[in-house]
């Protein structure tokens, strides 16, 4: 905690994968490259406003309360107990609906550049309410994007009521590879198409694998990591989405790589490598295969671990 204020400060937030296969809406992990970029000033005007929005295509709005980045804001300063105007530009640097946290890391940036504007009366942990009700607005109350993208690193949210954020190891030298397509899938279209049950038998796989990935984390064991990163329920549901979303995972393990899924709702998809080399050797064959499904797609290679928001 601080008691020095700031007049401007720009934050920058990291997009995110989650659920990696087996944890659904509780897995998720930062990963370097494209972000979202806030600026907060203060104003002598009450409340927050959004003055600027690039990177968007016209897509966002500007209304504070229709924004998760306003949403953010807003509850920061409301938890914090500060009354204090503020104006925002946000910046985006990943594509809408792209699967890899868009809304979460605008919310981020924009609760970390405020908190950090009034004197950073919270701690990073707190801001994960203002950012989940942010987040509510757009994709449902789960943090597995905010929280990662907050804290860095790999995260399990055990819970969010209360808020219960277990932080994993992750085995060292491992590479994420993102092929990111050229098209979005709305968070709400890729919700709405999941089974409203599973069975009996799908519940038992899945607990096994969720419980296996943590086990390999703090194993460090490549092999059971390899075998657990599987996802019988959603994926199969959102790979029917993704225009050549199969052909893309299986041109990716060709390569060798350790596992392959959806990022979080898609439609981006992500293979974990053991090098760089196996990393681009696999990114260019995802995109070769969304290329024969008639989808352009760009390729981001990124530590396994990295870290999250943080002050520009």
């Amino acid at each position: 905690m601080s008691s020095t204020t700031n007049e401007v400060v720009r934050a920058y937030a990291p997009a995110t994968v989650s659920n990696l296969g087996p944890g659904f809406d509780v897995l998720g992990l930062a990963v370097r490259g494209p972000g979202d970029i806030v600026t907060a000033r203060r104003s002598p005007e009450p409340g927050v406003r959004l003055t600027r929005i690039s990177g968007d295509g016209g897509k966002l709005s500007r209304d504070p309360q229709a924004n998760t980045a306003g949403i953010a804001a807003l509850a920061t300063l409301q938890k914090a107990g500060i009354d204090q105007g503020v104006e925002l530009e946000l910046d985006k640097g990943m594509p809408i609906g792209s699967g890899l946290g868009s809304s979460a890391a605008s919310a981020v940036a924009a609760a970390f550049a405020v908190n950090q504007l009034v004197g950073s009366p919270l701690r990073k942990v707190e801001l994960i309410e203002p950012c989940l009700l942010a987040e509510a607005s757009v994709a449902g109350r789960h943090a597995d994007n905010i929280a990662p993208c907050l804290l860095g690193g790999l995260v399990l949210v055990r819970a969010v009521d209360p808020i219960d954020i277990v932080r994993l190891p992750v085995p060292e030298g491992l590479v994420m590879v993102l092929a990111v397509p050229d098209f979005e899938l709305e968070t709400r279209k890729a919700r709405a198409a999941l089974p409203a049950q599973v069975t009996l038998h799908q519940m038992v796989r899945a607990t096994a694998n969720l419980a296996s990935f943590v086990s390999a984390c703090y194993s460090g064991d490549i092999d059971l990591l390899a075998r657990c990163v599987v996802d019988d329920v959603v994926e199969p549901v959102r790979a029917a989405l993704i225009p050549g979303a199969v052909q893309v995972m299986q041109a990716a393990r060709s390569c060798g790589v350790i596992a392959t899924s959806i990022s979080g709702a898609g439609p981006t998809i992500f293979a974990i490598a053991h090098s760089m080399e196996v990393g681009h050797r696999a990114g260019q064959a995802m995109v070769d295969a969304f290329a024969r499904a008639g989808v352009r797609a760009s390729i981001t290679l990124s530590p396994i671990d990295c870290p999250g928001v943080r002050r520009l």
